[in-house]
């Protein structure tokens, strides 16, 4: 008689078992947003140093620490939380489109013997789930920009949204549907760069940190390797980032958009504020980004692990 297949050794083609693809985004959904519990009062302070001194103002903040005690002392301690529903929402479209792509590729793109995707496509795979994840959450990331900027305005200038639905519904209706798309390209553009760095270099830092023979598949390995993929991701799109920000928070003066392309962002932050302006906020960023991927990476892969042994195993 044949041998019959373990349930928990691999399907009729000889592959190993998975979870299904809408568990796969789920999780990538689940990992993103218990993460960004944890690191939303980061992102606040990020997005305010990347609008401080925009216009060739005076910068509202000299470091990263003047940033968050000023925000406390003038918003108190739910005011670095501010923006929170919209952080959330913005994981549970984005970074569910993403990761859940990018796992399914990753996967269908790995040999019958295990072998996984070179680093090349790795990073083909990486844009890709970036870019249309980015499409997923626009307007979620257009409502968390304005709701985390919204503090440093004088009282009479607030958008005072009450919380991320409101904040969609009110710009569909005052500024019409296209604006919650607005920053769409640079979303995208950035996307790109945060994913061809972040998930290509992710996999292979944990590849890499495996082969060497000092680590193995744990959660030692995966924050390594997750801290490594920060750090590349926060050097390549802190420009594309400050474009983003700035074009998503922007105001029509006198019927014209303060800015008419992500160009025209880079050209005045250069002219007005300096060439090392775009990495404006580089100890946030990467204070915010080092942690979440961490966290996002590490919450993905015990939520697989888990899954594997209670659904998939024998």
């Amino acid at each position: 008689m044949a041998a019959t297949a373990s349930p928990g050794a691999g399907g009729m083609d000889g592959k190993p078992r998975t979870s299904p693809k809408s568990v796969k985004f789920l999780f990538g959904g689940l990992a993103g947003m218990g993460a960004t519990v944890f690191v939303q009062p980061l992102d606040l302070v990020k997005n305010r140093m990347q609008l401080s001194g925009e216009g060739a103002k005076t910068r509202e903040y000299k470091t990263s620490f003047h940033a968050l005690t000023s925000i406390l002392k003038a918003e108190g301690l739910r005011g670095i939380y501010t923006g929170l529903s919209a952080g959330l929402l913005r994981q549970a479209t984005y970074t569910t489109t993403r990761l859940g792509i990018y796992t399914v590729l990753f996967e269908r793109l790995t040999g019958a013997d295990g072998t996984p995707p070179g680093f090349l496509l790795k990073a083909l795979i990486g844009m890709t789930a970036g870019a249309t994840g980015a499409f997923v959450g626009t307007p979620a990331e257009v409502a968390l920009i304005r709701m985390t900027a919204d503090g440093r305005l004088p009282p009479d200038q607030r958008r005072g949204y009450k919380n991320v639905f409101n904040a969609l519904v009110r710009i569909a209706r005052e500024e019409g549907v296209p604006t919650l798309w607005r920053g769409c390209i640079p979303t995208m553009a950035r996307a790109v760069v945060v994913n061809a760095a972040q998930l290509a270099s992710y996999s292979q830092s944990k590849q890499f940190l495996l082969d060497s023979g000092y680590f193995s598949d744990n959660i030692l390995c995966h924050f390594c390797a997750s801290m490594i993929s920060g750090l590349v991701t926060t050097a390549a799109s802190m420009p594309v980032d400050i474009v983003k920000t700035r074009i998503q928070n922007m105001r029509m003066i006198d019927g014209k958009p303060e800015y008419k392309n992500g160009l025209d962002v880079l050209a005045k932050v250069v002219r007005y504020e300096g060439f090392f302006s775009l990495w404006k906020g580089f100890t946030p960023y990467y204070a915010r980004l080092g942690p979440h991927t961490v966290l996002t990476f590490i919450f993905l892969e015990q939520m697989n692990k888990a899954y594997k042994r209670l659904f998939l195993s024998g």
